[in-house]
């Protein structure tokens, strides 16, 4: 069962990360800042992200401790962090440096930042993983069973945060795309006097004969509407 004080740091997680939910960055940072507050026993906390399905950055973190951490695991390619993004849903180690299983990373980052004890939390959606909180503490077994299963149903609402915050910037991104090519698709048939379905022909064979994104090429050519097409202009015949 849930306990009050619980269930109030996990509704002031889902409102805390609401606020946020439009901007990926700002839900990020807020994230992780509120991870640290509600977990008893965190000095810092990284948050992992997954690119392009393999790269691994810290995209968020309350402190150099855990900025530098994470750093080095990625840096040795070993880690708790690791794990939880490609492997378990939860990783604990009460005493990094002596944790056999990162023999590199456990003494390293131990002697380098202070961090004595890791709970990491992988963020998933039901598609794909897409990251992980990392939670460091400077003391020893510093994260007990009821504080790892509280940090849990914390971390869950972040991961839908996470993931709705990466949802509405694709959106964003998607629409701000479709609007410049709508745009540039407009000058030429404005200036060229061509149905539509023919301007974005012109405009799909420019990208392709030039190398460049669709999406680049549309934004040159409004930026030099006042000038013509300048460099962007097409070659005749267009008909």
């Amino acid at each position: 069962m849930t306990s009050g004080s619980q269930a109030e740091r996990i509704a002031d997680t889902a409102r805390h990360l609401q606020e946020t939910h439009d901007d990926p960055e700002a839900t990020w940072q807020t994230a992780v800042e509120v991870m640290q507050e509600s977990v008893d026993g965190c000095d810092g906390v990284g948050l992992s992200m997954v690119h392009r399905r393999r790269e691994v950055t810290t995209v968020a973190a309350t402190c150099d401790l855990a900025r530098e951490a994470d750093r080095l695991q990625y840096e040795l390619g070993e880690g708790p962090c690791l794990d939880a993004v490609w492997e378990r849903h939860i990783v604990r180690s009460r005493d990094l440096a002596a944790d056999r299983r990162w023999p590199t990373w456990g003494p390293r980052v131990a002697d380098a930042t202070e961090a004595r004890s890791i709970v990491c939390y992988q963020l998933f959606t039901n598609e794909d993983r897409i990251g992980a909180l990392n939670l460091y503490s400077r003391s020893l077994d510093a994260f007990d069973d009821r504080t790892v299963e509280e940090g849990y149903a914390i971390a869950a609402h972040v991961s839908i945060a996470v993931a709705a915050s990466q949802e509405v910037d694709a959106l964003t991104q998607g629409l701000a795309s479709r609007t410049v090519i709508g745009q540039a698709t407009g000058m030429l048939m404005e200036r060229y006097d061509l149905d539509p379905a023919r301007a974005f022909s012109v405009l799909s064979r420019m990208s392709q004969e030039g190398n460049i994104k669709l999406r680049t090429l549309a934004e040159q050519i409004v930026e030099h509407r006042r000038d013509g097409l300048g460099e962007a202009r097409p070659q005749q015949p267009l008909r």
